[in-house]
């Protein structure tokens, strides 16, 4: 810079030092950074003598800047706390964006909030839960599973077994329970009941022994089929039996597992931490089924089971579902309208005195564990 532009700058900067102070500005305009915010503001200097102007804020500029983004982005602590005690079933309809929904008593059925609940859609992944509770009741931990080219050609979500390998079958029903892996469940399925064919009879004849009415199993992964479906109270319903098993509402409840070969399972459900009293839970998703989920909450020695179908924003419907569901709850039993006789659990009665089945559900059933006999002693 030459001489003479330092002389004019210095000449332009006592002018405006004057000028504040005949005019009475006060102390805090006259510091440093406020004269030259000013200078920059009538003088652009970089424009004038050819050289590239230089974007600066002053402490107070940032300060405002970062005091209006806190107020556009509040954090979660400065969101209005929703009163569920007070929401109606209407309200809560409208911040739902599942096409079904379902509130149900772990203990007692007794449905405290539903919408849609008999419609039925592809379950995606959350009928997994039936796949993992059946291999775990007919295969022992350390039972070797044979992976075949149709189970290690599935496709994600998977743990991307290798073809011809044997792995526990403790491994692979944690995999399918925490990390829905579609290849973990084929595999399976065929060292069940030699085939997936054949294992999806019983998931249908298991789906209906836990009282599901409208579920129909087209495969052991949940990946979308024709002619596949379920609903909200069909899922909310198996989950609650399932649950009653100790050993599958342990695995389900892990948030991780490691496998014998040291690899780690991290669980889907993201309910385990974000949500209060989370035991367990199934997510899924395909294309055609959007975000399902089933899961079982408990809170003050009570439990709710929730269930979605066709969701766009699952965990966001599920928290709301949660809250308003122990709200509704301790309103019923205020109110005295709380069911205090549990519901009979369908899956403690033989199949043949489920007045549901018909004589071909029997004779299904025979043939499958006909059929299960002999592959067990192959």
């Amino acid at each position: 810079m030459s001489f003479s532009a330092k002389n004019h700058i210095s000449s332009f900067v006592w002018t405006i030092f004057f000028l504040l102070l005949s005019n009475g500005a006060s102390a805090d305009m006259l510091s440093t950074s406020a004269v030259l915010s000013t200078i920059a503001k009538r003088q652009p200097l970089g424009s004038q003598y050819g050289s590239a102007p230089v974007a600066r804020r002053d402490p107070q500029t940032i300060s405002r800047h970062l005091a209006d983004s806190s107020k556009r982005r509040p954090s979660l602590a400065q969101k209005p706390v929703r009163n569920f005690a007070r929401m109606t079933p209407t309200a809560l309809r409208r911040k739902l964006s599942s096409r079904s929904a379902i509130i149900m008593d772990s203990d007692t059925g007794q449905v405290f909030y539903a919408h849609e609940p008999d419609r039925t859609g592809q379950p995606a992944s959350t009928i997994k839960v039936l796949t993992g509770l059946i291999a775990m009741k007919s295969l022992g931990d350390s039972t070797k599973v044979a992976v075949s080219r149709k189970a290690a050609k599935m496709p994600r979500s998977k743990i991307y077994l290798n073809q011809g390998r044997e792995y526990r079958a403790n491994d692979l029903i944690n995999a399918v329970l925490l990390s829905s892996a579609n290849d973990a469940s084929v595999a399976l399925a065929e060292k069940v009941a030699g085939s997936e064919q054949t294992f999806i009879k019983l998931m249908n004849h298991k789906a209906r022994q836990l009282g599901a009415r409208s579920t129909v199993c087209k495969s052991a992964s949940g990946l979308t089929v024709r002619g596949q479906r379920s609903t909200v109270r069909d899922l909310a319903t198996i989950f609650n039996g399932a649950m009653q098993d100790e050993e599958f509402a342990h695995r389900i409840g892990k948030v991780r597992a490691r496998t014998s070969y040291g690899r780690q399972l991290n669980n889907h459900n993201k309910a385990l931490w974000r949500i209060d009293g989370a035991k367990g839970g199934k997510t899924g998703y395909t294309h055609a089924a959007r975000q399902t989920y089933v899961g079982m909450f408990g809170r003050g020695g009570n439990a709710i089971t929730v269930a979605i179908m066709g969701s766009e924003t699952m965990w966001d419907d599920v928290g709301n579902l949660v809250e308003y569901g122990f709200a509704r709850r301790k309103q019923l039993v205020a109110a005295g309208e709380i069911v205090d006789r549990p519901v009979t659990v369908a899956s403690l009665r033989p199949l043949a005195e489920d007045q549901g089945s018909s004589g071909e559900d029997v004779e299904i059933h025979n043939q499958v564990l006909s059929q299960l006999s002999k592959h067990r002693k192959m």
